[in-house]
Parts: structure tokens; C-alpha cells; sequence
């Protein structure tokens, strides 16, 4: 069995899920409610999702300093049909 990586509440999996996971696949702890990543198939281990999170926030401001003053992609041509 394995354990949350923020409350340590051991974590219920059932076999058809435990079958199908893969590194980095998600899951959610019911005890505390974190997202978590499968870091580690065997012996199963989690990581807190927690840092890719704030990854994808960065990633989000990167495209919006791609984007012009009306929201266009600064890089498209000016395209008539």
C-alpha cells in the first residue's frame, strides 16, 4: 500500500487502477484531498502534484506575453481572405 506524501493517510487502490498506472499519472488522496502524481510503480509511491501546478501557471503567463495588445499571437501574420 502506499501512502500520501502530505497527511500520510494510506492510500486505497484498487487492483483495475493499480493495473493501469503509469509514472506520473494522477490521483487524488480521498483523506485530504491533495493531487498527487505516481512517482514510483514498484513499489507504488506518490509525489505532491503541487510544484507542476504552479509550472502550469508559469507556462499560462509565457503565452499570454506571446499575445498582442487584442489578445492576437504577436507572430501570425495578417492573414485576408
Amino acid at each position: 500500500m502506499a501512502s500520501c506524501p502530505e497527511c500520510d493517510a494510506e492510500l486505497e487502490i484498487d487492483d483495475d487502477d493499480l493495473a493501469e498506472m503509469e509514472v506520473g499519472d494522477p490521483w487524488d488522496c480521498e483523506a485530504c484531498g491533495s493531487r498527487l502524481r505516481v512517482a514510483v510503480r514498484d513499489p507504488l509511491e506518490f509525489d505532491s502534484d503541487e510544484d507542476d501546478d504552479e509550472d502550469d501557471e508559469k507556462d499560462d503567463d509565457d503565452v499570454e506575453d506571446d499575445l498582442d495588445e487584442d489578445g492576437d499571437d504577436e507572430d501570425s501574420g495578417d492573414w485576408e481572405e
